[in-house]
């Protein structure tokens, strides 16, 4: 028997949520575990669900599509999130990719397109529906990956002075989990120790307005 999928969709819109979950539930091998409204619902209930997917939408209240990503995927790596969107600028696409996005599917492609991703991102593959692909350009920056959010967040903690177990306990996670954005942090900024990280925040301004 073919194992099946677990889906957990998440929208703000109830009608396009209850769509997709129509559809998806007419094939054998997916289950739809839920649909909820927002981000931090996702975040609240992913464990409980224990979905393999997630279709989440990027435009959403309380908690956004990309900083529940990252809190989804800190707290179960092994996730694979798939953004529903409407936009398909290149700046949103390469966005949710960094923020550690398996695929980012266009809302109105066809519901196949939808299940065709979800079997992708199974297989461990990036998935980029035509749209999506036809407006990723490279990237033209100094070459510098840009910090996420969160990476945003723990880089602060860290130039404050904060060990890795007060910033674990802080943003409640595990210190494992802060070990890893650290490392991304450093790496992305090319910068091997802590000093110069907070050589880094102060000359770019991340300390300010923190009483610092």
């Amino acid at each position: 028997m073919t194992a099946l999928t677990r889906v957990l969709i998440v929208d703000d819109h109830p009608m396009v949520a209850e769509g997709i979950r129509a559809i998806l539930e007419t094939y054998d091998d997916v289950i739809v575990v839920g649909t909820l409204g927002n981000g931090q619902e996702a975040i609240d209930q992913a464990e409980a669900l224990a979905p393999d997917v997630i279709l989440l939408d990027l435009n959403m209240p309380q908690v956004n599509g990309l900083s529940a990503t990252e809190i989804l995927l800190e707290r179960n790596p092994e996730t694979r999130i798939l953004i529903l969107s409407m936009h398909d600028s290149p700046e949103y696409i390469s966005t949710a990719l960094r923020h550690g996005a398996a695929g980012y599917v266009l809302k109105d492609v066809p519901t196949e397109e939808i299940k065709a991703a979800i079997d992708r991102v199974m297989a461990g593959e990036r998935y980029l529906c035509t749209g999506a692909t036809a407006s990723l350009k490279p990237s033209t920056t100094d070459g510098r990956e840009p910090l996420t959010e969160r990476e945003q967040t723990i880089l602060l903690q860290l130039a404050q002075g904060k060990s890795n177990k007060d910033v674990a306990a802080e943003l409640d996670i595990s210190i494992r989990t802060v070990e890893t954005h650290r490392k991304n942090i450093k790496r992305k900024l090319g910068i091997a120790t802590t000093a110069g990280l907070t050589r880094y925040a102060m000359e770019h301004g991340v300390l300010q307005g923190t009483g610092h």
